[in-house]
C-alpha cells in the first residue's frame, strides 16, 4: 500500500471563502449544497434578480421580445463564465487537482449587473450626476449594496427591518465572502463626494458626460476589506480581482461583442457587409476609443487602417465561404459571385440560422483565446485574459457595436426620454414632502432618525424597471395615471 503525500500546494479555496458577513442558524437539509451553490439559489429567487428581465441591455424591452434584456444577458453571460473555467480546468497544469470552482462563477455571471438601473447606462450616468454630492451612484458598487444590503433575506434579531428604530440591520442575501468577490471588478474607494461641475479631476471637456467612478461606495469600505481578508485579496501593492471575477469579467466582454452584434443585425442597424466595410468615421471613432494595457506593459492602441484589418480579417470566413478565384472568368461568373454574395450578407441579418452560426463561432472563437497566467504563491490572485490578438478582435468588435447602436439618433432619443424620467422622479422624490410617494417600506426606512435619505431614495429608483419608472412617472405627469388600487 502506497502512503498518500498531501499536496503541498496552496489551496485556490479555503474555509474562509465560505464564512458570511453574518452567522446563519442552517438547517441540516441545506447540507446537500455547497455554500456557493446555496448563493447561486438566493440569487435565483431574489426581487433584484428578476427585475432584470425589465431593464434595458441594448434596446427598450418594449421594443420586440427578440432582443435581450439583462437577465438573458446575465445568463449568457453565466453559461459563458462557466465555459470558460472548464476549460481551464481541463486544459492548465496550474489547476490539476484545484479546480476552479464552477458555483462561484456561475454566480458571478448572473449577479454582475444586478446593480445596473433603469434606461441602461444614461439611467446610471442621471443617478450618479444627482447623487455626486453624496457618494455617487455605480452599477458595480449598487451590485455590492444590492447582494449585502437591500435584498430581503436576513436582518438582524430584534431590530426592525424597515428601521424605524433608527438602524438599517437588513443582511441582504449574506452572500459568502468569495462570491462577494466575484462581483468585485473595481478594487477602487468611490469618494464620498465630488463637486457638481461640468469639470472634473479627469479632465474631461466641458459638455462631456462625466462618467460614475468604477468601484465600490466608501460606506461599504470595511465590508470589502473583510472580503479581501477572507478569500486571500490583501496582497500588498496590488489591486484585488478575484479569479472568479476575471473570468466573469472576461465572459461579460465576449457576450457584449458576439450578442450585441446579433442585435444590432436582427435590428437592421446595419449588415455584415457594414461591419467588415465601416465608414471611415466609425474606423476613426473605434480606433480613438481603444487604449488597452496588455500583460507585458505594452499598450494596445490600433490605428483606423488596423481597426479596419482586424474586423476584415475577423470576418473574412463569413463572407468568402465558397470563394474560389479560379471560378470567375467571365462578366457572367462575377455577377453570379456578387449574388451569391449578396444572399449571404442578407442571410446574417434575416436568417437566424445565420445569426446563430455567426454568434457561436465567435465564441468558441473568443473563448478558446482564454488563458491563464499562474501565481503560485497567491493561486487566487492568477490572472485569466484574452491572447493579445482575441483582445484586440473583442475590443474592436465591441466597440463597433457600441458606435454602430448606442449613438444612432435612434437610441439617442429613448436615452434622453430615459434620463428626464429618472432625474424627474429622482427630483420629485427629494422634495419636501415627496417621501409620501414611497411604498410603506422605503418611506419608513426613509423616516427613521439616522437615514441617509437621498440614498434611500437613489437605491428605490435603482430598483425600478423600465416599465415601473416608466409607469410612476406617468401616475406623476400623465393626465391619464394608472389607477391607485394598482400597487406600488
Amino acid at each position: 500500500m502506497t502512503e498518500q503525500t498531501t499536496d503541498p500546494r496552496p489551496f485556490l479555496y479555503t474555509d474562509k471563502d465560505k464564512s458570511r458577513n453574518y452567522l446563519e442558524n442552517l438547517s441540516k437539509a441545506c447540507d446537500y449544497r455547497s455554500p456557493y451553490r446555496r448563493d447561486i439559489d438566493r440569487l435565483i429567487h431574489a426581487t433584484c434578480f428578476r427585475r432584470l428581465q425589465g431593464k434595458t441591455q441594448l434596446y427598450p424591452g418594449f421594443e420586440s421580445d427578440f432582443f435581450r434584456n439583462r437577465l438573458t444577458h446575465s445568463i449568457e453571460v453565466a453559461s459563458i463564465a462557466r465555459a470558460i473555467a472548464t476549460k481551464l480546468n481541463d486544459q492548465d497544469k496550474f489547476l490539476e487537482g484545484r479546480p476552479i470552482d464552477l458555483d462561484i462563477v456561475e454566480f458571478a455571471g448572473l449577479a454582475h449587473d444586478l446593480g445596473h438601473p433603469p434606461f441602461g447606462h444614461q439611467g446610471e450616468y442621471e443617478l450618479d450626476s444627482l447623487m455626486r454630492e453624496h457618494g455617487g451612484y455605480e452599477g458595480n458598487a449598487q451590485t455590492l449594496r444590492l447582494l449585502s444590503k437591500i435584498e430581503k433575506k436576513g436582518f438582524s434579531d430584534g431590530d426592525s427591518y424597515n428601521g424605524i428604530e433608527g438602524q438599517d440591520e437588513r443582511h441582504g442575501l449574506n452572500i459568502t465572502y468569495r462570491g462577494l468577490a466575484s462581483i468585485l471588478k473595481y478594487d477602487l474607494l468611490t469618494p464620498e463626494q465630488r463637486p457638481r461641475t461640468e469639470f472634473w479631476e479627469s479632465g474631461e471637456q466641458k459638455g462631456k458626460k462625466i462618467k460614475p467612478v468604477k468601484g465600490y461606495y466608501w460606506f461599504d469600505e470595511d465590508l470589502v476589506q473583510k472580503i479581501k481578508t477572507a478569500t486571500g485579496g490583501n496582497e500588498p501593492g496590488k489591486r484585488y480581482k478575484s479569479l472568479e471575477c476575471q473570468i466573469m469579467d472576461v465572459a461579460d466582454d465576449i457576450s457584449y461583442s458576439t450578442y450585441d452584434l446579433e442585435d444590432g443585425l436582427k435590428a437592421g442597424f446595419y449588415t455584415l457587409q457594414d461591419v467588415v466595410f465601416p465608414k471611415k468615421k466609425i474606423l476613426q471613432a473605434i480606433s480613438d476609443e481603444i487604449e488597452l494595457e496588455l500583460p507585458d506593459g505594452k499598450i494596445f492602441k490600433p490605428s483606423p487602417e488596423k481597426v479596419g484589418e482586424i474586423l476584415q480579417n475577423m470576418f473574412t470566413e463569413f463572407l468568402f465561404q465558397n470563394f474560389q478565384e479560379t471560378q470567375i472568368r467571365s462578366i457572367d461568373d462575377a455577377f453570379k459571385y456578387l449574388n451569391s454574395q449578396y444572399s449571404i450578407i442578407s442571410d446574417y441579418s434575416h436568417n437566424g440560422y445565420q445569426r446563430n452560426f455567426l454568434t457561436s463561432t465567435l465564441v468558441n472563437r473568443f473563448i478558446e483565446g482564454v488563458k491563464l497566467i499562474p501565481e503560485e504563491k497567491f493561486p487566487t490572485q492568477s490572472k485569466v485574459i484574452l491572447t493579445d490578438n482575441i483582445l484586440g478582435e473583442v475590443e474592436v468588435l465591441k466597440k463597433f457595436t457600441y458606435i454602430s447602436q448606442v449613438l444612432s439618433s435612434r437610441l439617442k432619443i429613448a436615452e434622453f426620454r430615459g434620463r428626464e424620467i429618472v432625474k424627474e422622479i429622482f427630483e420629485t422624490l427629494d422634495k419636501p414632502g415627496g417621501c409620501e410617494l414611497l411604498p410603506d417600506d422605503f418611506r419608513n426606512m426613509y423616516e427613521s432618525p439616522s437615514a441617509d435619505k437621498k440614498r434611500i431614495i437613489c437605491d428605490f429608483v435603482a430598483g425600478m424597471t423600465d416599465r415601473y419608472a416608466i409607469e410612476f412617472y406617468a401616475r406623476l405627469k400623465s393626465e391619464n395615471a394608472e389607477t391607485i388600487f394598482k400597487p406600488l
